[in-house]
């Protein structure tokens, strides 16, 4: 930014210069001596321009900052004609310029307004009153009544009490006047269609297209009943997988009670093999091969406890329990700022 200002301050000391402390001396109370220096000064260079300003009453600053900033835009503009890259950028820009048209537009004004005017309608000179007009006039006597402009055939039905939900159908639904005329034609094109026993011959006289919609229906019913089928037999793999020992004690005991089931004199006894608890290797032997591998390995646990024994310190198992009551928090007097802390 600093760099950006000097080059500014540069450009606008390059172009121009400014007469400051013009609410001491204006260049007009000049003397004729003083006037000609200042023409054969900067007549030397037709650029230079001189404006006037005072910095301490404001006056012609914001004109030095616009002719600053428009000198400095013009001289980076510049710059960038100059370079390289202007050419590619200059060969996809196109500016339109729209041509200003000669045809005078008249306004335009619609049909049925001309045609009221023609009529000799004029705008009455009275304003429809809207509710918040008479809110005004009333005051805590106003109540609004969104019912009196109902457009109904008959006005006195305006204020009818008719509920729009009855017994969970919406009565809107059912509003037809002639519904009971409707109601009697169906009933008796029903009764005159079972007489003459159109109903009882409905699968005898079936076209193809309806034996076809038939079969394709129980293709999709075997075709649920397979896929529900399926999703009974993959039930099982939603719970906990049970482990062999498990399953194999299961599968005795079921086949002890199929015996005592089938003789009575046959005690209910379950093979020891179904349940005799095969016991699995502990941690500190898993991995190893023999007996003398696990005693080189408990010499070697036992070894690396002897300093950690001496020293008395705290192992990997071992609880810390941090205290309960810290000196530096729960001693003193408590000062001013001190009890979000405590």
């Amino acid at each position: 930014v600093l760099d950006e200002l000097e080059g500014v301050v540069k450009a606008v000391v390059s172009t121009q210069s400014t007469g400051n402390k013009v609410d001491t001396k204006r260049p007009e109370d000049l003397s004729q001596e003083d006037k000609d220096l200042l023409e054969q000064t900067f007549k030397k260079d037709a650029n230079v321009l001189i404006i006037p300003m005072s910095t301490l009453t404001k006056e012609g600053v914001s004109e030095v900052q616009n002719t600053a900033c428009d000198a400095l835009l013009a001289h980076r503009i510049e710059q960038k004609m100059a370079g390289n890259k202007v050419e590619s950028v200059m060969n996809r820009l196109h500016v339109a310029v729209p041509k200003a048209s000669q045809e005078i537009r008249q306004p335009h004004i619609p049909e049925g307004v001309l045609a009221r005017r023609a009529a000799g309608y004029t705008k009455p000179d009275t304003i429809r009153k809207l509710e918040r007009d008479m809110e005004l006039e009333m005051g805590d006597d106003y109540i609004l009544d969104l019912k009196k402009h109902y457009d109904l055939p008959n006005p006195d039905d305006k204020y009818d009490d008719i509920p729009e939900v009855w017994e969970g159908h919406n009565i809107a639904d059912f509003v037809d006047p002639d519904i009971v005329s409707k109601l009697e034609e169906l009933e008796k094109e029903e009764a005159m269609l079972e007489e003459a026993g159109v109903y009882e011959s409905e699968d005898e006289n079936l076209t193809e297209q309806q034996i076809e919609i038939r079969e394709k229906a129980g293709l999709i019913r075997k075709e649920k009943a397979v896929i529900r089928h399926k999703h009974r037999l993959n039930k099982h793999r939603n719970r906990t997988p049970m482990s062999e020992r498990v399953i194999r004690k299961k599968q005795g005991i079921k086949r002890a009670r199929s015996i005592s089931a089938v003789s009575t004199d046959v005690p209910m006894e379950v093979d020891s093999k179904f349940h005799s608890k095969k016991q699995r290797p502990g941690r500190d032997v898993s991995g190893l091969r023999d007996e003398k591998q696990v005693k080189v390995v408990r010499k070697m646990k036992k070894k690396s406890q002897i300093k950690m024994n001496q020293f008395g310190r705290a192992g990997e198992a071992d609880r810390h329990i941090a205290a309960k009551l810290p000196k530096h928090l729960f001693s003193g007097k408590r000062g001013a700022g001190k009890t979000d802390r405590r």
